[in-house]
């Protein structure tokens, strides 16, 4: 398949449309040669429901969190906590209204996911890890459940990563509302001036991730022809200067890889690929030129080169947890699903906090994981969806060795979800029924006769 896809219909949103109309074609040509087969060549041409977008939307803000900066109106833990899981609930209810024959998809991915649930299970169980390790494993649970239930239309086309950009586009909209508001909220000395959320409780790293994420699919978007310069414009515009102001390093590089690698990938069959690549080779040249030392200081964020050599602390817990002594059933299965620190510090690094919560099983569940979506990424022909899923699966690995995430329901799962579903295969669409012939009545003489 060339890489330049057929241009859809302009969006009418800030955001890349709905597949319906112009995009729905555009998309099934993409999956039709994906799949080696000739343009318009039997594949299900209906629609998404709408009611899938507002499921993602819900499992987004499930793995929004409950705990981070001080807000403008003081939100009570349990109450976000209320909020996120009733979020969680409401969407497997929905998944199930919009799915009630309960017809899935075969995937590596979620079957995956669904593995880990059991060594979370096995540790969590125990009566030291207490209620909420259990209250963690119904949540990822459900959340492996809810993506069963909507694996139905993963069919390699761009209907989740419009949703993925939607959502996240409205959390970041939610940022700069709370930056408007209350500037010193939304930039407390607490976090050395960094961006964090001011009417919903976000990180600095986590508004990093969001808006990481949408620029890079966006920008691979644009160059795939499926969205307009100026809608792009309006999500990659904000989204960098947040980027920026979030001060989010393991972000910002996983950006430049993941499109790095992305845009790699369309490179020998797309034109379009070959000049963008040209040119942001340039600018990177005249970037580390002539603005050195601005790059520098932005990355060192204030601190000696001996903190940041030390990853800001983070070297000394993961020193700690890995010195701690463990039991052999605590080394296979983990001491259960928590809140992802260790001795009251964040562990931020997913495979520590997996080994830690999940044990080794769960650590080579999560590896088997991300082997199985980057080995089909690079087994499939040159693609607009291939690149995209590239793109969010090296974004996912470069960010695991900053951040936790992989082994529970976060927003690092949806983003390999969303790859997931552009690597699914197309469905032939079944064959139209064959009208039935009406039988002609034989007139009474002749069966009077016979």
């Amino acid at each position: 398949m060339s890489g330049d896809p057929t241009p859809g219909g302009p969006p009418a949103t800030p955001v890349p449309p709905d597949t319906t109309g112009t995009a729905d074609k555009a998309d099934t040509a993409d999956r039709t040669a994906a799949a080696g087969a000739p343009a318009g060549a039997g594949l299900r041409t209906a629609g998404t429901p709408r009611l899938v977008g507002v499921v993602w939307g819900l499992l987004g803000l499930n793995t929004l969190g409950s705990a981070g900066a001080e807000t403008i109106f003081p939100l009570p833990r349990s109450l976000i906590q209320m909020v996120t899981m009733g979020a969680l609930g409401l969407a497997f209810a929905l998944a199930l209204a919009v799915n009630p024959r309960l017809r899935i998809r075969p995937s590596a991915y979620v079957l995956l996911l669904t593995l880990l649930v059991v060594p979370s299970l096995i540790a969590s169980v125990h009566p030291e890890p207490g209620f909420g390790a259990l209250f963690r494993c119904t949540r990822l649970a459900l959340f492996v459940g809810t993506l069963w239930l909507l694996s139905r239309w993963w069919d390699g086309g761009f209907t989740f990563v419009r949703s993925h950009i939607r959502m996240y586009y409205a959390v970041l909209a939610s940022v700069v509302a709370g930056l408007a508001v209350s500037p010193g909220t939304a930039m407390p000395e607490l976090y050395g001036g960094r961006l964090v959320g001011a009417l919903w409780p976000l990180t600095p790293p986590q508004i990093g991730q969001y808006s990481a994420v949408i620029i890079g699919l966006t920008g691979l978007l644009l160059l795939g022809r499926r969205t307009t310069g100026a809608s792009a414009a309006v999500v990659v515009g904000p989204a960098l200067v947040l980027l920026a102001m979030s001060h989010t390093r393991t972000a910002t590089v996983g950006l430049l890889v993941g499109l790095t690698l992305a845009i790699g990938s369309l490179i020998l069959t797309s034109a379009a690929a070959r000049r963008f690549f040209a040119g942001a080779v340039l600018i990177a040249a005249v970037a580390a030129v002539g603005f050195a030392s601005a790059l520098q200081a932005w990355f060192l964020r204030g601190q000696s080169r001996e903190n940041f050599s030390s990853l800001t602390g983070r070297a000394k817990v993961w020193d700690a947890l890995l010195a701690a002594p463990r039991t052999t059933s605590e080394r296979l299965f983990g001491t259960g699903l928590g809140d992802k620190s260790y001795d009251g510090l964040p562990i931020d690094n997913s495979w520590l906090a997996v080994y830690h919560e999940q044990g080794l099983v769960g650590a080579a569940i999560v590896a088997a994981l991300l082997l199985v979506l980057g080995g089909v990424a690079l087994l499939r022909p040159p693609s607009l969806p291939r690149a995209c899923a590239i793109f969010l699966i090296s974004f996912c690995a470069v960010s695991s060795y900053t951040e936790a995430g992989l082994g529970d329901a976060s927003p690092y799962l949806l983003h390999l979800a969303v790859a997931a579903s552009l690597l699914a295969t197309p469905q032939p669409a079944a064959p139209p029924p064959v009208p039935a012939v009406p039988r002609r009545r034989a007139p009474r003489w002749a069966r009077d006769r016979s």
